[in-house]
């Protein structure tokens, strides 16, 4: 497949990025759970702690901003959870596509070109029996294969747009949530199911904005950064941090580079795509006959030329040979953060499969 060339270096020459730029970019890696986070925030790009809040309440009402909240790992929450691909006849595709949007564990679900025309991620909890759930939406919403495609080893999530525009294709840093963080045998306390049903919420962007969840938890600012520290080193809290809407923030296009590296070298392969600053998303994936992809990884941008540009610059660097594929997105069906512990799941589940999970 061929895709656009990745551009020439072009950071010496970019003029440096505004303080509000830096700020954007700043509160999608994490914001510190302390009275006034913000304020620390702006004095690190060098704004006060209000002409911060005006920005953040401005790109919030501009639908810049979707939220800010705590991103939770839902393996070690106890969750099972998994991409899953579906093929579909055409015409019979949106309809299709909304039975599956009913499943409250369902987040994400779009349209992609390929014969696997519909993607979706979909999480439940310990007790459930995901390929039970996933089974019934086959069945209910007339899809011809699904395929589960859960994840094997992720050597990357965090999604970080670059507000500046300045960035090279071909940055890197290192990951900062990988397999390694999660602890697959952590026990959830009562006080970390509380903390997830009052962190998982929008919160708001005011000087304190942890005050409403401190209170609720009958705990101090100081007790309650003591605990996400706790919930932090178990991998159960990957951080708390600002979410931007794709679309609204200029970033139109996705591209999911699928590769087809061999078992021997993923461990490697994968490392080294994880360390690409535009890939959001990596993980290994499971192959199935029709299906040869190994490696999976997620890239943004304002153009399909910028999307496609970065996985070629992926491409050149990492996998020169490789066959490989760029999926990419038609129409988006879902996109909601995965909330925990909702009643409205178990509601579908007895529904449907006549358990309570």
């Amino acid at each position: 497949m061929t895709a656009p060339a990745a551009p020439t270096p072009q950071a010496a020459h970019a003029p440096e990025p505004s303080a509000r730029e830096q700020l954007l970019n700043r509160i999608q890696r994490d914001i510190p759970i302390v009275q006034r986070p913000y304020a620390r925030l702006a004095e690190e790009v060098g704004l006060s702690e209000a002409e911060a809040l005006a920005i953040l309440r401005e790109v919030k009402a501009e639908g810049v901003l979707r939220q800010v909240s705590a991103i939770f790992d839902t393996r070690t929450l106890g969750y099972q959870s998994s991409l899953v691909a579906a093929v579909y006849d055409e015409n019979h595709l949106d309809a299709g596509a909304e039975v599956v949007n009913t499943h409250p564990g369902v987040s994400h679900n779009y349209k992609r070109n390929h014969d696997f025309n519909l993607w979706y991620t979909i999480a439940v909890p310990p007790e459930s029996n995901l390929e039970a759930h996933v089974q019934k939406l086959h069945e209910l919403s007339g899809a011809r294969l699904t395929r589960l495609m859960p994840t094997l080893h992720l050597f990357k999530i965090g999604v970080e747009f670059d507000m500046t525009g300045k960035e090279d294709w071909n940055a890197k840093a290192k990951p900062q949530y990988t397999s390694e963080q999660r602890n697959i045998g952590y026990q959830v306390t009562d006080l970390d199911r509380a903390f997830v049903l009052e962190f998982q919420k929008d919160l708001p962007v005011t000087e304190e904005p942890y005050a409403e969840a401190c209170a609720a938890l009958g705990l101090s600012i100081d007790e309650v950064a003591a605990h996400a520290e706790k919930m932090k080193a178990a991998g159960a809290l990957r951080r708390v941090s600002a979410v931007f809407r794709h679309q609204k923030a200029g970033f139109t296009f996705n591209a999911m580079g699928v590769w087809a590296v061999p078992q021997e070298q993923v461990a490697e392969v994968g490392r080294q795509m994880a360390e690409f600053k535009a890939v959001s998303h990596c993980y290994l994936r499971p192959t199935y006959p029709e299906w040869p992809y190994t490696i999976f990884t997620m890239v943004h941008g304002r153009s399909k030329e910028e999307a496609f540009g970065k996985i070629k610059a992926i491409e050149e660097e990492v996998a020169p040979g490789i066959d490989h594929a760029i999926l990419y997105s038609t129409k988006e069906y879902k996109k909601i953060r995965l909330e925990f512990y909702k009643p409205e799941f178990y509601a579908w589940a007895k529904e449907y499969l006549g358990t309570e999970a």
